[in-house]
């Protein structure tokens, strides 16, 4: 079977046509392989282009040279060299095989056998390679058929694959939320709830990164039903559970951030361990606390006016996020949802008209109390939806200090 270029533009992109000939110039062949076969065949796309060569790092770096094509080390022990074209990266790795596996990184050896290299390789999808003409290889046997009918099968034993590395099991939830249609496999499936424990080997920033590809799927929502079953997500964060609050909101959103924080329950601290298991960024931790904030309370009864105060407080984002939450916990409730969402979306923060120094002008002791009576003099512009401008607001003031 071969790839036509209607399947696969890449294959003619100047980038990798520049890259394929300098290697070619170098005695060397290479193949397209992995992820950008395996959608170009699911119509798919491509985001990143990935080449296999028998030619080592030293002389991948060479021929790139050679062309005038920058060349990064980016993991020379492990085979790969990032070639840049006109600013568009291309991955060139040496063939390989594994010498030594730990569960987390592997030693490997280098190889000039294409299917040594494919044996290694975690799913059979993704162990497809395509030369310059789109003509397929699949060395280990069934990769096209499970590609074409959506099955995510092991290379080989999934038993031995999860164990060279554990962040296979994540992988094969990911895959099949994002490609399953013949899915799960059952053998595949055993395995990973057999040595799901061996999950906590692992660095926390790679399976953070591996869940939050999972649950940015268009519908993650079966592969996450079965992590639950398999003690998989459990594995991932005792914390994570919420699953009838993430199969509502998952329909409602299809940012994978928000997707996780329904599946925490609503509380800082459960956030927090979460986020530390995940070893999430500080942006993306801030953002799942505001998310189960309860100051000031976002709710679908609120009206206009309650929610305008909110916006101003939370600012729109987490206004968003909580509605969302709250969203998903009523389901039935998706008028009220909407129109505020409508609210968020033509939300302008408006500036507050007064500032420290018109209070003291205006005969206001700095120090805390003119804090105070700014505070004060805020807040009832935003319970009364902003309308005072500079002039009432200061009329306001004034006639509060003639009374006191």
């Amino acid at each position: 079977m071969r790839l036509s270029t209607q399947q696969a533009p890449w294959l003619q992109a100047p980038h990798a046509v520049a890259v394929l000939d300098a290697l070619e110039a170098a005695g060397g062949q290479a193949r397209f392989v992995g992820g950008c076969v395996r959608n170009a065949l699911l119509g798919a796309p491509v985001d990143d282009l990935d080449l296999a060569t028998p030619l080592t790092p030293p002389e991948v770096m060479a021929a790139l040279q050679a062309a005038k094509i920058r060349a990064v080390p980016t993991g020379v022990e492990h085979g790969t060299v990032t070639a840049v074209y006109d600013h568009r990266p291309v991955e060139v790795t040496t063939l390989r095989r594994d010498v030594e596996t730990d569960g987390r990184r592997a030693v490997v050896a280098f190889t000039t056998d294409w299917a040594e290299d494919a044996a290694r390789r975690d799913f059979r999808l993704n162990a497809l390679y395509a030369d310059r003409s789109g003509q397929l290889f699949d060395p280990v046997g069934g990769g096209l058929d499970d590609a074409l009918a959506g099955r995510i099968l092991f290379v080989g034993d999934p038993e031995i694959r999860i164990r060279e590395d554990y962040l296979r099991i994540l992988r094969f939830f990911r895959f099949g939320a994002w490609y399953g249609r013949d899915w799960p496999d059952h053998e595949g499936l055993q395995a990973c709830a057999e040595l799901r424990g061996g999950l906590r080997t692992l660095s926390a920033e790679r399976i953070g990164k591996e869940l939050l590809k999972l649950l940015a799927a268009p519908d993650p929502r079966p592969a996450v039903r079965w992590m639950d079953r398999t003690g998989v997500l459990g594995a991932v964060s005792p914390d994570l559970g919420g699953l009838e609050r993430f199969e509502a909101g998952t329909a409602l959103t299809a940012d994978p951030e928000l997707r996780l924080s329904l599946l925490i329950e609503p509380e800082a601290e459960a956030v927090r361990r979460t986020a530390e298991s995940l070893r999430l960024s500080n942006a993306q931790k801030s953002r799942l606390l505001a998310a189960v904030g309860t100051e000031p309370p976002v709710h679908l009864g609120m009206g206009p006016v309650q929610a305008l105060a909110a916006l101003y407080r939370t600012g729109a984002p987490a206004f968003r996020d909580r509605l969302i939450r709250a969203w998903a916990e009523q389901p039935g409730r998706a008028t009220e949802a909407r129109s505020l969402l409508e609210i968020a979306d033509a939300w302008s923060r408006p500036q507050f008209p007064l500032t420290g120094d018109d209070l003291a002008d205006a005969g206001v002791p700095r120090g805390p109390e003119l804090g105070q009576a700014l505070r004060a003099l805020e807040q009832a512009w935003v319970d009364g939806g902003f309308r005072d401008d500079r002039l009432a607001l200061l009329a306001r003031l004034q006639a509060q200090l003639a009374g006191s």
